[in-house]
């Protein structure tokens, strides 16, 4: 029995992107970072760049990338197993998936279903239990003030040190003088662990959602509940551990130590410590990704019927899947970029007709996703938090100001779609909800004539340059052909659209949304880092 947890608390060269995707995709992705790192030194007022939508006529013919022999999806099921070439693919059946839709019910799953129960059955167990607990944290925000993540995990430590292990990530850029003059909570914006996902057993929980008071009562997320999925559990669990053994390690008298071998991370050198990085995490992405092939070959073509009938007798074959998941990573610190490449590929190949909802709590996006979504065909609805319900409404000192600086970035892209004639197909939409505070991330993808979703993204990027290049980030893309899941999906995004309202020239005008000269300022020097 084991439980895991993960929360908050040098780039890929063109070559090697071109190589990983087929046709334009991946040419696209290349021209929106070199667009991104162009665009912040540009006129923000200027007409946007026309290099996305030249870019096929005016490229070379990107050789295709050959499939793997073997994938967890049927062949020509959906068009979405370009994915695969990145990731492993898990296929499941959709009656595995359950998609959560308040603070309170996500309580209920983690504190009845999994955390009460697995610990009841341990403390009964009449041998020694096998039951181990493994803690991902970030060191700058489980460390902060007197009373933080650390202290309350002491006693657990110190009572169960064969069993409980905590870890506490710290990005490698925060170093030498910069590491001792930045103050707690300031020193966050650097990097962080941000990954943000619940296992138990062979049950997985993916969020954007920490495990506080806040996230639990009236603070409105993303999640879903993977039930009974053990290759996708045992793959997040290898990946905690990866960015465990990277991590620093919390001992029983409130000290850390690295990994016997590992390179200290912000002691030791740099590059070394982000290359052994690296090779940690991708070492369990791409064991992951020959395992599932092999499993498909196993499950789906056998050459032997009559094993296959002995195994559906026997209960263990498998039913032919209606849902892909695709587990995205993004940490550019160690030039692990999947997510980034993922995500700019969906919103460049979204065909005319097509519909994509997304949402984050904290609107910044890069400049290349501002560049897809403009320069694009499909049709967008961006869901964002309105000042008020926006989680650092009313903060003390600087960080009150970070509300305005989200608005001032807000009036700027609208008054860009205003300028390309774009209101039609690009809608900017306000979240409120009186008492409440708003942080729900992801994509909801309707293809041209559906009115159900056949994709969503969620986890816990924010699709923001810190969700890019700063913090480590994981999410799960899920396809699925399953028109009941599908409705949940739906059902789901209803539910956080309706709360909003859309934006025009008029809501820049109400006085709530009127920002100091200062924060102007100051934003385009600050963006970057929240």
């Amino acid at each position: 029995m084991a439980v895991a947890a993960a929360a908050a608390a040098g780039p890929v060269f063109w070559r090697r992107l071109l190589g990983l995707l087929p046709g334009r995709p991946g040419l696209a992705a290349l021209l929106g970072r070199l667009s991104d790192r162009l665009g912040r030194n540009r006129d923000r007022q200027r007409r946007r760049s026309p290099w996305l939508l030249l870019a096929p006529l005016l490229s070379p013919t990107v050789p295709q990338v050959t499939s793997p022999p073997c994938c967890l999806c049927p062949e020509g099921v959906h068009r979405f197993q370009w994915i695969r070439n990145l990731v492993p693919e898990f296929g499941v059946s959709s009656s595995h998936v359950r998609v959560l839709s308040s603070p309170a019910e996500f309580f209920e799953l983690m504190k009845v279903d999994c955390l009460e129960s697995t610990l009841e059955k341990s403390l009964q167990a009449k041998f020694p239990s096998n039951l181990k607990v493994s803690i991902l944290l970030d060191f700058t925000r489980g460390s902060r003030g007197r009373k933080n993540s650390r202290t309350m995990l002491l006693p657990l430590l110190q009572r169960f040190p064969e069993q409980v292990r905590v870890s506490l990530f710290h990005t490698p850029h925060l170093r030498g003088l910069l590491r001792l003059l930045i103050p707690e909570r300031f020193n966050e914006t650097i990097g962080l662990q941000h990954i943000k996902v619940y296992l138990f057993d062979n049950s997985v929980i993916l969020s954007g959602a920490n495990l506080s008071d806040s996230y639990f009562t009236n603070r409105q997320d993303r999640y879903v509940f993977l039930q009974d999925c053990v290759e996708i559990a045992d793959f997040f669990t290898e990946l905690v551990d990866a960015v465990g053994d990277v991590s620093l390690q919390l001992q029983g008298d409130d000290t850390v130590q690295v990994v016997d071998g590992m390179v200290h991370p912000y002691k030791g050198d740099r590059a070394e410590y982000c290359k052994a990085a690296n090779k940690r995490v991708m070492d369990v992405i791409n064991s992951a990704r020959t395992r599932q092939q092999m499993l498909h070959a196993q499950t789906f073509h056998s050459n032997s019927l009559l094993t296959q009938e002995d195994a559906a007798a026997a209960g263990d074959r498998r039913p032919a899947p209606d849902t892909w998941i695709y587990p995205l990573i993004q940490m550019k610190p160690f030039e692990i970029q999947i997510d980034e490449i993922v995500t700019e590929t969906l919103l460049t190949e979204a065909e005319r007709g097509a519909k994509v909802y997304l949402t984050t709590g904290y609107f910044n996006l890069t400049q290349a996703y501002m560049d897809l979504v403009l320069g694009t065909r499909a049709e967008y609805q961006i869901l964002l938090a309105s000042p008020e319900v926006n989680g650092f409404f009313g903060a003390k000192g600087v960080a009150g100001a970070i509300p305005a600086a989200y608005v001032h970035i807000e009036r700027q892209f609208y008054s860009e779609v205003c300028s390309l004639g774009q209101q039609e197909r690009v809608q900017l939409q306000e979240y409120w909800r009186r008492g409440w505070t708003f942080h729900a991330k992801g994509l909801w993808l309707y293809l041209a004539g559906s009115s159900l979703p056949c994709l969503t993204l969620i986890g816990s990027p924010n699709f923001g340059y810190r969700s890019v290049h700063r913090d480590l980030e994981a999410q799960i893309a899920i396809v699925t052909e399953n028109e009941a899941l599908q409705q949940q999906l739906h059902q789901e995004q209803e539910q956080l659209y309706l709360r909003s309202g859309v934006v025009s020239s008029a809501t820049f005008e109400q006085p709530s949304r009127q920002v100091k000269l200062w924060v102007k300022m100051v934003t385009p020097l600050i963006k970057n880092f929240f």
